[in-house]
């Protein structure tokens, strides 16, 4: 019985260490100012290319540069009802929001309050990775160019999706 207690009180003091560095976090990223509306149009998003000669094509922010934002045209942006439920009220990097709910499977969140979100399938992929029920932070901006849509930016990543106000 000894020999037991003395293994765990030892198992749990080795990995408490390991524990700890899975779950390290990066620092949080600033809040940018709203994203700025595209002045013309280009096919592609702007990736970011880094010094170290390396593409990133994710959609994030940078030294408050919004790259991968799809240009103004982009017909997966067209609505014929844009705010079709409403406009939401809490958009700036001055409301940080933590998600209440989070439906996989219809790429759906909840904010408190009931506010709720549909996050565009094409910029669902990105979203995999993010900690939806960590306590991650996340602010929503006004997108610029498309109408209707919404920008989800995730304050601990950088990266940001398009997604759609559907009311509460």
């Amino acid at each position: 019985m000894k020999r037991l207690l003395t293994f765990t009180v030892l198992l749990a003091a080795l990995a408490a260490p390991l524990a700890a560095q899975g779950h390290a976090r990066p620092p949080r990223a600033p809040n940018p100012p709203r994203a700025p509306a595209r002045r013309g149009t280009t096919a592609r998003p702007e990736p970011e290319r880094r010094p170290d000669g390396t593409v990133d094509r994710t959609p994030h922010v940078r030294n408050n540069h919004w790259y991968g934002h799809a240009a103004p045209d982009d017909a997966r942006f067209r609505l014929l009802h844009p705010f079709e439920h409403g406009r939401f009220p809490g958009v700036g990097p001055m409301h940080h929001y933590r998600i209440a709910r989070l439906d996989r499977d219809l790429h759906r969140f909840w904010l408190p309050g009931g506010f709720y979100f549909q996050i565009a399938d094409w910029d669902w992929p990105f979203v995999t990775t993010w900690c939806w029920d960590c306590g991650d932070e996340f602010v929503i901006y006004d997108d610029p160019d498309h109408p209707g849509w919404y920008i989800v930016y995730d304050i601990q990543t950088g990266m940001y999706v398009h997604a759609m106000y559907m009311g509460t």
